[in-house]
């Protein structure tokens, strides 16, 4: 069962979330993908010729433009939907333990949520623990802990994502809220694989196009300031890399820009972003632990990074072929 905040009280899931869409089109893809950024081109790590992977659910390549469908492929013909999830609002009727959609708006509009300006960059790419895996491309917090001593230190890789992920979960109050495995972008679901040496065949490629992304560093989506419809902004600005709200992946309905800008070295904004830093959610307890102390949600995913690893070594020596009313319990602390 997802670690809901309240499974008695929810009652049917559902889909809607806030994140970020990574949506990209592609001349291999959906001709009616539309791109939301285009800082990575998520092709460099998909097997779009099914020439290492076997086979998949029906739902075929969720990113790098989607899936055309038949003749090009024989899977279900769909949009690129490459996002990262953020928070699972589920739906939007309070009885079935959702919130309204205009709660959500009006509290993302509201200056409430500090947007800042989002910076990321994929950390790997791993098979889940599921049976059959998805295949997943990571985004995490690196290094784990902040240097909280040392306002001029660099930010970790992928902050902005742990410092939103906090403030959603601080501010909304409602029984279906979750996170389903933060952070990361799922990219391919049942995943077999023709054998284990095409298994490792596909990972090293992904590693390669992991290592080239990390020589650019983090880098900003919606880089071209486009709206849902991936057509430009009616009013773009010089930040643009913000949050989406999703009705299903396959459906954003609405666009919030940035409005906790850059730099972010200065004591004052320091001071802020280090108060959502300094916890995480434990979604075994449903309850806030100082960060590094909770039980982990990527517990499962760094044994499967552990022994990818080992593999590869194995195999190279070669032993192997704020006032928020009644949507949170109390005033953000900045207000």
């Amino acid at each position: 069962m997802p670690p809901y905040l309240d499974p008695e009280k929810t009652k049917v899931d559902g889909l809607a979330f806030i994140g970020l869409s990574l949506a990209r089109r592609s001349a291999h893809g959906h001709p009616d993908a539309v791109t939301h950024q285009t800082s990575f081109d998520l092709n460099e790590v998909i097997d779009r010729k099914y020439d290492m992977v076997m086979s998949s659910n029906d739902d075929g390549w969720l990113v790098g433009g989607g899936e055309p469908g038949p003749p090009e492929t024989y899977k279900l013909a769909a949009k690129d939907s490459a996002h990262v999830e953020i928070m699972r609002i589920g739906t939007y009727r309070p009885e079935w333990g959702g919130i309204k959609e205009n709660d959500i708006v009006d509290a993302m509009r509201s200056g409430k949520i500090l947007i800042p300006e989002i910076l990321v960059l994929p950390t790997a790419v791993v098979a889940n623990p599921d049976n059959p895996p998805e295949l997943e491309i990571r985004f995490d917090m690196d290094p784990p802990l902040p240097n909280f001593d040392d306002d001029s230190a660099p930010l970790p890789v992928n902050w902005a994502l742990r410092f939103l992920h906090n403030q959603l979960f601080r501010y909304f109050q409602f029984p279906s809220r979750f996170c389903p495995g933060a952070f990361h972008s799922t990219i391919l679901r049942k995943a077999e694989f023709r054998s284990e040496e095409h298994k490792a065949a596909y990972f090293s490629h992904c590693d390669a196009a992991i290592q080239k992304w990390h020589l650019l560093g983090p880098q900003p989506l919606n880089n071209g300031g486009w709206d849902i419809d991936g057509k430009p902004l009616a009013e773009p600005s010089k930040n643009n890399s913000g949050l989406w709200l999703f009705l299903d992946r396959e459906n954003i309905t609405h666009f919030f820009p940035p409005n906790f800008l850059p730099p972010y070295d200065t004591p004052e904004k320091r001071k802020i972003i280090f108060e959502f830093l300094k916890d995480e959610w434990d979604e075994k307890t449903l309850s806030w632990k100082p960060i590094g102390t909770g039980a982990s949600n990527t517990e499962g995913i760094e044994k499967e990074v552990e022994a990818k690893d080992e593999a590869k070594e194995k195999e190279v020596n070669g032993s192997t072929t704020v006032d928020a009313g009644p949507l949170c319990g109390s005033t953000p602390f900045w207000c």
